[in-house]
């Protein structure tokens, strides 16, 4: 098994004008992969209430209002598109649990270390990686969600990249991220005979390097892939940094 849809097409979705002329033909709210409610279950699991939550690309997406009406209550969203945090500012004017700033996820400096319980990413990585210069974007992403979470943090990725395509980038040990992952089917996917899915998800085993076992088979070929990254101490400090492949070509 090997599938990562983001090398699929030449759209360049890394880039702000793309995603600005987007919002503006499509306003109708458009939640990418999965909705809230398919998503709780592992959200609840991980992300207290009380969290101060980073929505990491949310787009005029309707999760973080969910969320909201779930009981969390402090939800900053970020995006590289103008156009759709202006959509959503007005639109969430009153709702004081949730803030929305323009920001290109690569670049969150105005963010200090440390600053959030957690980082949700429903589709943005995937996003940078269809993009010009992926490698480069998905490491300058990567380490800032790094270097924004608190010491037990969860970074959330929600992706159609499998363990081959996405493990490499997560499992650098300047992150040094406790990964659990889960799989889940697409929206509407029924088994064989017409039952519906576990509504119920439960952590898949992986290997030590990552990977899911040989004899793995997944229940929808479609299905999409919740990495919960769990950030166990302090980071790799920059000069450290030079020998790692994936990270020093990107500094």
């Amino acid at each position: 098994m090997y599938r990562d849809v983001s090398s699929f097409n030449t759209y360049n979705y890394g880039d702000a004008l793309y995603w600005d002329a987007r919002y503006i033909q499509e306003a109708k709210s458009f939640d990418w992969y999965q909705h809230y409610s398919s998503l709780r279950p592992v959200v609840r699991r991980y992300i207290p209430t009380s969290s101060r939550v980073l929505m990491v690309g949310c787009g005029n997406a309707l999760m973080s209002e969910e969320m909201v009406e779930d009981g969390y209550e402090n939800i900053m969203n970020i995006d590289i598109s103008s156009v759709a945090i202006d959509i959503m500012r007005r639109k969430y004017e009153h709702v004081h649990q949730l803030n929305y700033m323009e920001m290109d996820a690569r670049d969150m400096s105005f963010f200090p270390d440390k600053s959030f319980d957690a980082a949700v990413d429903k589709g943005t990585l995937d996003s940078l990686m269809c993009g010009s210069d992926d490698h480069i974007s998905s490491v300058r992403m990567l380490r800032e969600v790094s270097r924004i979470l608190k010491p037990g943090g969860i970074y959330m990725l929600i992706t159609y990249g499998d363990p081959k395509v996405r493990m490499p980038h997560l499992t650098q040990s300047i992150y040094n991220w406790k990964i659990v992952l889960y799989i889940i089917p697409r929206p509407g996917f029924e088994k064989p005979g017409g039952s519906s899915s576990n509504p119920q998800p439960e952590p898949v085993p992986i290997s030590d390097t990552g990977l899911l076992p040989a004899d793995f088979v997944l229940e929808d070929p479609d299905s999409h892939f919740i990495y919960v990254c769990k950030k166990m101490d302090e980071t790799t400090e920059v000069s450290d940094i030079s020998s790692n492949p994936l990270i020093a070509d990107a500094l």
